[in-house]
């Protein structure tokens, strides 16, 4: 049936496109990506045989934003921790063991300050934090005062002021491997790393380090490289860390929305029109 095929919707990320498969399909017009990330494809491949691609940042920007600020609010509480110690045959437990930190009046600095990002912000203004970002390029002057965000054109300059770092990038080789052992480093000890991007942005050998010697305070991580992490891994082990399995997108109305941008997508292909999500490589 591969002359058949005219498009293909991925939903995580299968089928894996790869240069056989692309053959198999002489007729095939689009891909359409169930979300935002395109890392799982070899864009330029892709668009050699002549194929469009979409995602769909609409369908996912408010589901994933609320994500990160569950995040910040649960490692900022200890959300998990207390869980646990609720659940506990004892209840025992000593209440300066348990103490978290304040959100309202903290500062909130955002790496990657596209869609989702500036929807956190949004959340964050509402929690009275304070907003510094970094991004590629500067958002407007009405959109930093909509959200009282401040800019920072160096990144070094976020991490040494931020007491939650928050990534929202998309993952490029730039930014592999963005947050390392001399980012960490830069972070205030009492910081929390949150990561709703993709793992590899982190370097979880670094981040071990970091969170086992108290050079931050703790992260909370959506995403982890590989993922989900070996059954061994160190960092399942640390109470300071909280680890999700990608939960960012996961609510039935987002994964509804998310089809309907993808169909939205692939119809404009087929009829010739301009893609609504279309990623250019």
């Amino acid at each position: 049936i591969g002359k058949k095929i005219q498009a293909i919707y991925l939903w995580w990320h299968k089928p894996v496109i790869d240069k056989e498969l692309l053959q198999s399909l002489p007729n095939l017009k689009v891909i359409a990506n169930s979300g935002v990330g395109m890392d799982h494809l070899d864009l330029k491949l892709v668009a050699s045989f002549g194929v469009k691609m979409a995602n769909a940042p609409r369908a996912v920007s408010s589901t994933t934003a609320d994500t990160g600020m569950a995040l910040v609010l649960a490692s900022a509480r200890r959300l998990v921790e207390v869980h646990n110690i609720s659940i506990s045959p004892s209840m025992e437990y000593c209440e300066a063991d348990i103490l978290g930190v304040k959100v309202a009046g903290a500062t909130l600095g955002i790496i990657g300050m596209g869609s989702i990002g500036y929807k956190i912000a949004l959340r964050a203004k509402a929690f009275e934090m304070n907003i510094l970002y970094h991004n590629r390029t500067r958002r407007k002057v009405q959109e930093e005062q909509a959200v009282g965000a401040t800019y920072c054109k160096k990144i070094d300059s976020l991490l040494q002021q931020a007491d939650f770092v928050m990534l929202v990038v998309s993952l490029t080789p730039q930014t592999h491997k963005l947050i390392g052992k001399r980012e960490l480093e830069l972070m205030k000890p009492t910081a929390t790393l949150i990561n709703i991007s993709r793992g590899a942005v982190v370097d979880h050998e670094a981040l071990l380090a970091a969170l086992q010697t108290g050079v931050i305070r703790a992260a909370a991580l959506d995403v982890t490289s590989p993922e989900p992490l070996p059954r061994d891994h160190p960092l399942l082990k640390l109470k300071n860390v909280i680890i999700t399995p990608h939960l960012g997108t996961k609510t039935d109305k987002a994964s509804y929305m998310i089809t309907e941008e993808a169909v939205e997508n692939i119809l404009a292909a087929l009829s010739g029109l301009p893609l609504p999500s279309e990623v250019l490589p």
